[in-house]
C-alpha cells in the first residue's frame, strides 16, 4: 500500500531532497513514515547504533521513540531535538496536512559532547550491556559525528528552511501550533498572576476588556493580543478549563470587537460577514486552546480592518486622527483641533475624513462616544447624566438623542 505521504508528495522529490541535505551537513538522515517505518535512509547508520539495539528492549524500540519525539515536534511547531535510548541526539521535523501526522524527517544520530566512559557506563547499566559489549560501544563512540550546540540549531534551522514548504499545509498548521504554545504560556502566566493577586472570581475586569477595545481601535495588534491573554487567564481563572463557560464569553468578545470594527469605520458589510463567519467556528470549535487562538485571529483581523480599508495614500493621517479621537472622545472635543493635531486645514481634513472613513467627523465622533457609554450603561451602577458628562456630551437629553439614534433604544431601555 503507497505510504499516505507519497500521496502529497512524490517518492523522488523527498528522496532528492534527503540526498542533497546529507549530502551538504554530512549526517544520516531518514524520512519515516506515522509509524516510525523508514521509508527513505541517506547515510551509514553507525555500528554503534548496530551493536546498541541488541539490547534494546522489545517495548523500547527506537521506532515508538522517534514517533513519540514527532508528536512533540508537532506540539511545538517546529523541529524538536531529543536524545534517544542510548543518548545520542536527533533533529526530528514533522510532516502533517489537516492535522493528520504523515511522518518526519530524521536527522542523526551525533554527539554534542565528545564521548567518554560515562556516556557508556550510564548505557550499559541502564540495559544491562555485558562487558565486552560496552567496550566494543566505547570504541565505536569515537566514530560518532561531534556537532557543537551552535551548530545543531543552525541545522535544525536549515531542516526547517528545507522541508517546511515540502507540504502547503505543514507549513501553517505547524506555525499555528507554535503560535498556540505560545498564548498559552502566556495565559498560564496570568492564570497564575491572578491566583497570586486579590482579585475575586466574581469580579470580572471590565477595565480588561475596555483596554482591549483601545488597543483594536488604535490598531495596536501586539498589546491587544497581551491584554486577551490576560483577560482569558482571568476567565480560565474564575471558571475553570471548562469549554463550555468559556464559550459564551468568547462569543460576547466577538460581537463586542465586531462592533468596535464597524463603529471605528470599517465596511459594516465586510464586518457583518466576517462575525457572522467568527460565531460559527466559535460554536463548533471543542479545544481551549483552539478557542483561544481563534480570538487571537479575530482580535487582529478586526483590528487590521479598521485601518486596511483606507486609501494608502492618507491612511497615517486618518489612523494618527482615529487614535487622537480614541484617546480624547471624553473631551469637548471639535473637528479643528483633530484637523491641527494631523497639521491640515479644517475643510479639507473634513473631506478627506469623510472619503476615508465613510462616516463625517461629527457622526464618527458620535459613534466612538456611545459605543463607550453602552459598555458603562451595561457593566456600571453610574447614573445617565454621569456617563453622558463621562463620554463627552455636554447634557443628558443630547445624549439620550444621538443614543436612541444609532442604538434604536434610550439609555435607560439600553441599561
Amino acid at each position: 500500500m503507497k505510504p499516505a505521504l507519497y500521496t502529497l508528495v512524490p517518492e523522488q522529490t523527498i528522496r532528492s531532497m534527503a540526498e542533497t541535505f546529507n549530502a551538504c551537513i554530512d549526517l544520516p538522515i531518514q524520512i519515516i513514515n506515522e509509524v516510525g517505518e523508514i521509508l527513505v535512509s541517506v547515510g551509514d547508520t553507525p555500528t554503534f547504533c548496530r551493536l546498541f539495539q541488541k539490547h534494546l528492549p522489545v517495548s523500547e524500540t527506537c521506532e515508538k521513540l522517534h514517533i513519540s519525539a514527532s508528536k512533540k515536534a508537532v506540539s511545538l511547531g517546529e523541529p524538536y531535538i531529543f536524545a534517544c535510548h542510548a543518548d545520542l541526539n536527533h533533529i526530528v521535523y514533522p510532516l502533517i496536512s489537516k492535522q493528520s501526522f504523515l511522518g518526519s524527517i530524521l536527522v542523526g544520530p551525533f554527539l554534542m559532547d565528545a564521548p567518554d566512559s560515562i556516556l557508556i557506563s550510564d548505557i550499559s547499566k541502564r540495559y544491562r550491556i555485558p562487558m565486552d559489549d560496552a567496550l566494543e560501544l566505547y570504541d565505536e563512540a569515537g566514530a560518532l559525528p561531534l556537532i557543537t550546540p551552535a551548530r545543531v540549531n543552525h541545522i535544525s534551522h536549515l531542516l526547517f528552511y528545507l522541508f517546511s514548504n515540502l507540504i502547503t499545509e505543514s507549513k501553517k498548521e505547524l506555525r499555528q501550533n507554535s503560535q498556540k504554545l505560545l498564548q498559552q504560556s502566556r495565559i498560564s502566566e496570568s492564570i497564575q498572576r491572578y491566583k497570586n493577586g486579590t482579585i475575586q472570581k466574581d469580579s470580572y475586569p471590565y477595565e480588561k476588556e475596555k483596554e482591549l477595545i483601545a488597543r483594536v481601535k488604535q490598531g495596536d495588534v501586539s498589546e491587544a493580543n497581551a491584554v486577551l491573554n490576560d483577560l482569558l487567564g482571568y476567565v480560565l481563572f474564575s471558571q475553570g478549563n471548562s469549554l463550555e463557560a468559556v464559550k459564551p464569553r468568547a462569543i460576547e468578545l466577538c460581537s463586542l470587537l465586531s462592533r468596535t470594527a464597524i463603529e471605528g469605520g470599517a465596511p459594516t458589510d465586510s464586518i457583518l460577514k466576517l462575525n457572522n463567519q467568527f460565531l460559527q467556528n466559535l460554536q463548533q470549535i471543542n479545544s481551549m486552546d483552539t478557542l483561544c487562538h481563534k480570538l487571537q485571529e479575530i482580535v487582529e483581523t478586526f483590528s487590521e480592518s479598521m485601518f486596511n480599508y483606507i486609501p494608502s495614500r492618507n491612511s497615517e493621517i486618518i489612523k494618527k486622527a482615529m487614535l487622537y479621537i480614541s484617546d480624547h472622545f471624553n473631551t469637548p472635543l471639535t473637528l479643528e483641533e483633530v484637523a491641527a493635531h494631523v497639521h491640515l486645514h479644517p475643510s479639507y481634513f473634513s473631506t478627506l475624513f469623510k472619503n476615508s472613513t465613510g462616516s463625517a467627523f461629527k457622526e464618527y465622533l458620535n459613534m466612538v462616544r456611545i459605543e463607550e457609554s453602552k459598555r458603562l450603561l451595561a457593566n456600571t451602577d453610574f447614573s445617565i447624566i454621569d456617563i453622558a458628562v463621562a463620554t463627552g456630551f455636554e447634557d443628558q437629553s443630547y445624549f439620550s438623542k444621538v443614543f436612541k439614534k444609532y442604538t434604536g433604544l434610550t439609555p435607560k431601555q439600553y441599561r
